[in-house]
């Protein structure tokens, strides 16, 4: 996938940030600590894009933003960031289950029960 894939990706800048993705960190910056939005609840919350373009946004513009609350759906940890991610949901108090001693990776998902963050305290300015 490409910038180009990005909703209203255009040929403006190219040093620019596009629009969309920077909707999407908005939206991030957003998220309270503690608290976690999938990536297809960020789509939603923006009332356009998807799941993958949100994931692609995060990928390539995600690091200057608290990238770690918007997770997938699934409560997995980022493949790659894990340990990372996993510092910051523990400093934040980020509701956690531990891993089962099956799991492969023995690493804690985020319960998305309790972390999920359905945007209900919308902040002043929200786009």
């Amino acid at each position: 996938m490409s910038e180009e894939s990005l909703p209203d990706a255009g040929p403006e800048h190219a040093d620019a940030l596009p629009e969309y993705a920077e909707r999407v960190l908005e939206v991030a910056e957003l998220i309270p600590p503690g608290r976690v939005m999938t990536y297809g609840d960020v789509a939603e919350w923006l009332e356009e894009g998807g799941p993958r373009q949100v994931g692609r946004v995060m990928a390539l513009y995600g690091g200057a933003v608290p990238w770690w609350r918007v997770v997938r759906a699934d409560g997995a940890l980022l493949p790659g960031h894990e340990l990372r991610a996993l510092d910051h949901y523990r400093a934040e108090g980020t509701p956690l289950k531990e891993a089962s001693r099956a799991a492969e990776s023995h690493l804690p998902r985020l319960d998305m029960r309790r972390a999920r963050w359905d945007g209900g305290e919308r902040a002043d300015g929200h786009t």
